[in-house]
């Protein structure tokens, strides 16, 4: 699942600080062809300004005008959008989308004390799993349609079951349902963290890929041995930027906190040396910037330690786009990257 809590962030922020409630779009389930997936988040500000899309842009001016009546009254509500007749012009605007959607709509301000969002916006500032619940059917009087459970909160109401299944759903980071027969339907929402990416070199094409993979909200640490390449001033969408030696790799973050490395300092030497510390890490995706020939040849100088690598290292890194201004070769990592979170494709070392 996509992280969506990113874009909602600065919006909340705002109008937190003006102690003013907005409305939490979630969608909850989808049939046939629709724009977003299950659990994809919108909110929308009392003036009908909102942040995040469920889909293409057709359906939010009428959510928004749910919206009004959700933070006025503090009611959630369910809409659903049934788009499946093909001949059907939604509002006039064509949308041929074909599918189905609800969504549960619930108010979160002063009031809610900003649940689920203030939780989740701590969870993602520390990068922690985590997921809550949301009441979308009840037939009990004392759990009202839009109830956030916090994890604590659903344990004690609903019992350890409940529990369960919402730890279940933060470590997959995929949306679920929890049931009662005849009590409720507790719609499972997990945080989607982004991906922490660990980028070894701060060379001229270094920029660009930290920059595009901010867009996503993703979080990017770069390293590199060079003091005047290693500075923040060169990466102000980085989370860090440290200098140090390619050796003292492992000493200097935790491999395990990340989700994938690029080895681009176009220094052989030093290229080895990262790739002989991540053969000792457990990362599943490591991409490797330059041409076949020569990291065949890294991989034959590693020797032993090449084996550690060979079902991880995707060299050259990035999918084939055909570009090769630094810009377009950071649109095809970050594009391989995303195709490899998503199964899309797997590791494709060369031989060596």
């Amino acid at each position: 699942m996509e992280s969506c809590l990113g874009a909602l962030l600065p919006l909340l922020a705002r109008e937190r600080a003006a102690g003013r409630a907005s409305a939490l779009a979630v969608l909850l389930s989808t049939v046939g062809s629709t724009y977003q997936r299950p659990g994809t988040l919108l909110l929308i500000a009392a003036n009908g300004e909102y942040a995040g899309l469920l889909s293409g842009g057709c359906l939010e001016g009428d959510l928004a005008e749910h919206a009004r009546a959700v933070i006025d009254s503090g009611a959630a509500r369910r809409v659903t959008y049934d788009l499946r007749d093909p001949n059907d012009l939604v509002w006039g605007l064509g949308a041929g989308c074909e599918g189905a959607m609800h969504v549960l709509l619930l108010r979160v301000g002063p009031l809610e004390h900003w649940q689920p969002l203030a939780h989740f916006a701590e969870a993602f500032a520390t990068h922690t799993p985590t997921a809550v619940g949301l009441i979308a059917e009840s037939h009990d009087a004392r759990l009202a349609l839009g109830t956030v459970m916090l994890p604590n909160d659903a344990t004690e109401t609903l019992g350890a079951a409940a529990r369960t299944a919402l730890a279940s759903a933060s470590r997959s980071a995929e949306p679920g349902w929890f049931e009662q027969p005849g009590h409720c339907r507790l719609f499972l929402l997990p945080l989607a963290l982004p991906p922490r990416v660990l980028v070894l070199g701060a060379g001229p094409d270094a920029p660009p890929l930290v920059r595009l993979a901010a867009e996503l909200q993703w979080k990017v640490t770069v390293l590199d041995h060079r003091p005047a390449l290693a500075v923040p001033a060169r990466f102000p969408a980085a989370e860090r930027v440290i200098q140090a030696r390619p050796q003292a790799l492992l000493e200097s973050v935790d491999p395990s906190t990340f989700d994938a490395a690029v080895v681009m300092t176009h220094q052989l030497e030093t290229d080895r040396e990262y790739l002989r510390a991540l053969s000792a890490t457990t990362l599943p995706y490591i991409g490797l910037l330059g041409p076949p020939a020569r990291a065949a040849r890294l991989l034959g100088e590693l020797a032993a330690q090449a084996a550690a690598l060979r079902e991880r290292l995707h060299a050259p890194v990035g999918l084939d786009l055909g570009g090769r201004s630094p810009e377009a070769i950071a649109v095809s990592i970050v594009a391989e990257i995303l195709a490899f979170r998503h199964g899309r494709l797997k590791a494709a070392a060369p031989s060596g």
